[in-house]
Order: C-alpha cells, then sequence, then structure tokens
C-alpha cells in the first residue's frame, strides 16, 4: 500500500512539467517551480492543489512505513526524512507566493522592500523544510538499501540519484543567493526543476522497489518494506 502511495505522490510531484504542453507565461530556465502556483498565476489554483496532492501522498506512505519498519537506523532516519519532506510540500503548498519575483521586477521590488504577504517567507521556510527533508530521506533510506541488503534496485540506482540531487541543489542555492544579490538568476529555474525531477525519480525508484521486494522470498524477521 505504501508503495501505492509514494507512486502516486511521485507522480502527482512532477505536474509542473504540464508547462511543457501548456503555456504558463513563466520562463522555466529562469523562475521558480513554486511561481507556477503564486496567487496571481492563472493556473496557480491546479499547481497548488498538485502539491497538495503529492506531499499528502508522500506523507502517508511515509507514515505507513515508520509504523512497519525495523529500528534500523538509517532505516527510520530516512523514513523521517521522507515524511518531513511530504509534511512541508503540504504546508507549501497552502502558502503560495503572490506573484513571481522572478518574472516580475515589480514583485521582486515589493519582496525587497518588504511589501509582499508574510506567505512569502513561511513559504521560503517550508520549502527549505521540504528541500531538507527530501534530502535527508533520499540519502537515509539509499544507505539503508545497501546497508541491510533492501531494495536492489534502490541500492543499485539511489547512490547516482543521491549525488545528481546534491548537485542540483547546489545549484539552486547558489543561483537563489546570485538573485537575491542582484547578480541574475543564473538559470535558476533550471537548477531548481532538476533539484525536484530528482526527488520525483528517486520516489518513483523507492515506489518500485517496494513493491517488487514484496515480490521476492526473504528471510523471516527481514523487515523491509
Amino acid at each position: 500500500m505504501n508503495a501505492v502511495l509514494i507512486a502516486l505522490g511521485a507522480l502527482a510531484y512532477t505536474a509542473w512539467l504540464l508547462e511543457v504542453v501548456v503555456s504558463t507565461g513563466l520562463d522555466p530556465v529562469q523562475t521558480y517551480v513554486s511561481e507556477l502556483a503564486a496567487a496571481d498565476q492563472p493556473l496557480g489554483g491546479l499547481f497548488r492543489a498538485t502539491d497538495l496532492t503529492a506531499g499528502v501522498l508522500v506523507l502517508a506512505g511515509a507514515v505507513w512505513a515508520l509504523t512497519r519498519t525495523p529500528r534500523r537506523p538509517w532505516a527510520l532516519v530516512g523514513w523521517g526524512g521522507v515524511t518531513l519532506f511530504g509534511a512541508a510540500t503540504a504546508v507549501d503548498s497552502r502558502l503560495p507566493l503572490s506573484c513571481a519575483p522572478t518574472a516580475d521586477p515589480e514583485c521582486a521590488a515589493r519582496e525587497t522592500a518588504g511589501l509582499v504577504p508574510a506567505t512569502h517567507t513561511a513559504h521560503a521556510v517550508s520549502s527549505s523544510l521540504a528541500m531538507t527533508g527530501a534530502l535527508i530521506g533520499i540519502t537515509g533510506l539509499t544507505v539503508a538499501a545497501r546497508r541491510y541488503g533492501w531494495w536492489p534496485e534502490l541500492a543499485r540506482f539511489g547512490p547516482v540519484l543521491v549525488v545528481l540531487e546534491l548537485l542540483a541543489t547546489v545549484w539552486t542555492l547558489s543561483a537563489v543567493a546570485a538573485f537575491e544579490a542582484g547578480h541574475g538568476t543564473w538559470s535558476l529555474g533550471a537548477g531548481q526543476r532538476l533539484q525536484v525531477l530528482f526527488v520525483a525519480v528517486w520516489l518513483g525508484l523507492l515506489a518500485l522497489s517496494m513493491a517488487r521486494e514484496r515480490s521476492r522470498p526473504r528471510p523471516a524477521g527481514d523487515g523491509a518494506l
């Protein structure tokens, strides 16, 4: 059951890919992914709904796993991180930006002057918590898969996704710092889209690994989910 929840959550978390076929008016190379869900964007309601769906589904799958996982340190850390990611993503969807600062100079000026709603600051906090949880979950469960002999698919391909996620995170954080310092966006949108894409791919790999694990015979007492 938790594999299905995680898989559906991963799918919902890629809803931003609709911008490939639907005109949003935002440049995907330069703008935050979360600006798609801004209150003043025409498709904002859709992207807020998909973010909420993704967060709730992943949260439910992670809590389900936490109640059934063996008390192995890396597993507990990993599922704890995924739980934080799901909860923060759901909260994040309820704290949308009022406008798109990377695409609208007037919005950026208001944000710099502190003339935007408090949801901008709250959104930054919830987004940071979501990515922190994702990094903890990705790392923790990948290590668990390799150390405890669980989920062969995740054990094999997970480390590559961990490295890619870390590189995308460094790019995104550097680009955010440059933008806030007034030095342009440094293709912020591309870096952040890779960041969230790697999270979704990893979640999909986790779900696939869990589903296949159930079909494999394993020794009594092995609690891999």
